[in-house]
């Protein structure tokens, strides 16, 4: 059956085709789509599905039921490889039963990431295949694939869609699924193979590395290794940046030579042949120079007179990748006539629009709060979440890692800062990487403040369900986790919870806890307004009133619902009615409309 699917849909598809049985992720752009999807279509199959806690702990989940021989797999993008880094080196030495499937989203240019890294690394660090898509079809093929070859190996796969193939569309020739037993499945001990002790992963580290020829070998034939040989100047691209290499020698109606590469560990007798066949080459891919590398190692055996181009000023080593790029790189080293990009008119004259929070966002008036009580010379770090886009109220001065608001905050005030430090996370962050940190700031007796902004659900990526919310990824009722209840046992000596639309409460909360002389957290609960509006809660939206002396307070609020007409404020259609503009005007000029 053919289906235009979105590239994490066919992810999905292509682990149903494989028979998969438990797969767990944590939410991050741009890879969530793929257990939302997985959720959707598993209908009455015997298929566990789960959003994790964090990425460490789905990885090792999806280990653990690949040791019962059930076929897993394990969801992130890969700033959350980050998080699994632990067991994922390790897992390569111990092994797999049944296949064990990684799959980790790229995301070149930081569309929605704090940083670009290449994933493929990892894999080569790791001494694990990685398979890199070009496309939907090609992503859902590798998926299947990806199961055969862990299993063929006794090692886990990574597969590393990108997110122009994550999210990209287009026709999927579907499979039948792979309809595995469910039942009946043991774990079989085997300490020598499971059990990473020195003794047992020295042997383990020596097989790790004897795997690595056949691999090679046996990804040589694999279908996205393709290797075309025509004239003597040659293109190697790999993943999604193949796809765009194709198009532009039809465009430019040149005889070149091509290698298309999509698996790795790379195949060497391939590229030895384009070597051997061509005098000039360019390795065309996203990000790290991975190809380009064992590209030059092989030329200096196979032929050490070809000339290799690629991140020397024709292919960018940073952001990622389009058509008219790769286009006017190849058309450069044939000396052929760049063509420039068409610029819309339209584009100088709209004004730009920076990221914002939403209107009626609960965040906007927890931050307005917490600066208005600690000011402005206070130290504010805060975390990995749609509110990170408070940086420019002047509460967001640290943003590195998930759950690094509170350790950041600790080694702010032991590093001798004496101003005020008042850290913030959101609720699925705090219990994704916050909680070692809270832990560890009451241990060592951190005089902080940390705000749980808490709007009960994982917002930035889609509103997936998390340990707070009592609902599990397939939407089953489970215990909901108490923030409260974790804050105190984890050491916080004091703990308050405030509604943020009652700015008078929440700024008397934050004054007890700046005052406080040892952690505090308060715990700023207001669902999302999103997610509200999508479950039918309406309030009556606000409006200015002639009273207004244009002092634009409640503009610098910086609500997309407030704006500035003839020296006077209005609320225009976006305003969702929580009444934090009316509380702060000075003139009393902001009230509910009349119905």
């Amino acid at each position: 059956m053919r289906e235009y699917l979105l590239g994490n849909a066919a992810i999905a598809r292509g682990l149903l085709e494989a028979g998969v049985g438990l797969a767990a992720g944590y939410p991050g752009t741009p890879s969530s789509e793929i257990i939302e999807t997985l959720v959707d279509l598993r209908g009455e199959r015997p298929l566990h599905v789960e959003w994790s806690v964090n990425e460490k702990v789905a990885l090792e989940v999806a280990a653990g039921a690949c040791w019962t021989g059930t076929r897993a797999v394990a969801t992130m993008k890969h700033v959350g490889l980050n998080v699994a880094a632990d067991p994922f080196m390790t897992l390569a030495y111990l092994g797999v039963g049944s296949g064990l499937l990684i799959i980790c989203a790229d995301d070149p240019f930081c569309h929605s990431s704090q940083n670009e890294q290449d994933s493929r690394r990892y894999a080569q660090f790791a001494g694990i295949p990685c398979l890199d898509p070009k496309n939907p079809q090609e992503a859902k093929d590798m998926t299947a694939f990806a199961f055969e070859l862990s299993e063929r190996f006794n090692i886990p796969v990574m597969l590393r869609p990108t997110t122009r193939v994550s999210h990209a569309r287009g026709d999927v020739e579907n499979g039948p699924d792979n309809a595995r037993p469910a039942g009946g499945k043991q774990f079989i001990k085997d300490p020598a193979r499971r059990v990473a002790l020195p003794v047992h992963a020295r042997p383990l580290h020596s097989e790790l590395l004897a795997k690595q020829k056949a691999m090679e070998e046996a990804l040589e034939s694999a279908p996205c290794n393709r290797l075309a040989l025509h004239g003597k100047v040659g293109i190697i691209a790999s993943g999604i940046a193949a796809l765009y290499a194709e198009e532009a020698i039809i465009e430019l109606d040149e005889n070149l030579s091509l290698l298309c590469l999509g698996a790795y560990p790379l195949p060497r007798k391939l590229i030895s042949r384009l070597l051997e066949h061509v005098s000039r080459v360019m390795v065309i891919e996203e990000l790290e120079p991975v190809v380009e590398e064992q590209v030059q190692m092989l030329a200096r055996i196979v032929n050490p007179r070809v000339e290799i181009l690629g991140k020397d000023g024709f292919i960018p080593r940073q952001g990622e990748l389009d058509y008219l790029l790769v286009r006017n790189a190849i058309a450069r080293m044939l000396e052929r006539p760049e063509r420039v990009a068409k610029r819309s008119p339209a584009m100088s004259i709209l004004p730009p629009r920076p990221p914002a929070l939403c209107a009626g966002c609960s965040h906007r008036a927890t931050y307005y709060a917490m600066r208005k009580v600690f000011g402005k010379k206070a130290i504010y770090p805060s975390d990995i979440g749609c509110y990170t886009m408070a940086v420019g109220m002047g509460t967001v001065d640290t943003c590195l890692c998930m759950g690094a608001s509170i350790t950041l905050a600790s080694g702010i005030r032991f590093g001798g800062e004496t101003e005020g430090i008042c850290a913030s996370l959101g609720d699925s962050t705090f219990l994704h990487g916050g909680m070692t940190g809270l832990l560890n700031a009451a241990y060592n007796k951190a005089r902080i403040t940390v705000t749980i902004l808490d709007n009960s659900t994982t917002a930035m990526t889609g509103h997936q369900p998390h340990p707070g919310t009592g609902r599990t990824a397939t939407g089953e009722a489970t215990v909901p986790i108490s923030l409260e209840a974790l804050a105190r046992a984890l050491g916080a000596g004091m703990v308050e919870t405030v509604d943020p639309y009652d700015l008078e409460k929440t700024m008397e909360s934050f004054q007890r806890a700046r005052d406080y002389p040892g952690l505090s957290v308060i715990i700023a609960r207001q669902p999302c307004v999103i997610k509200a509006r999508r479950s039918g809660v309406r309030s009556k939206p606000f409006q200015v009133e002639e009273e207004c002396q244009g002092c634009r307070i409640c503009v610098d609020f910086g609500c997309p619902a407030i704006e500035f007409e003839d020296d006077k404020a209005r609320i225009n259609s976006l305003c969702t009615g929580c009444g934090a503009c009316a509380a702060i005007c000075p003139a009393s000029a902001i009230r509910e409309v009349a119905r």
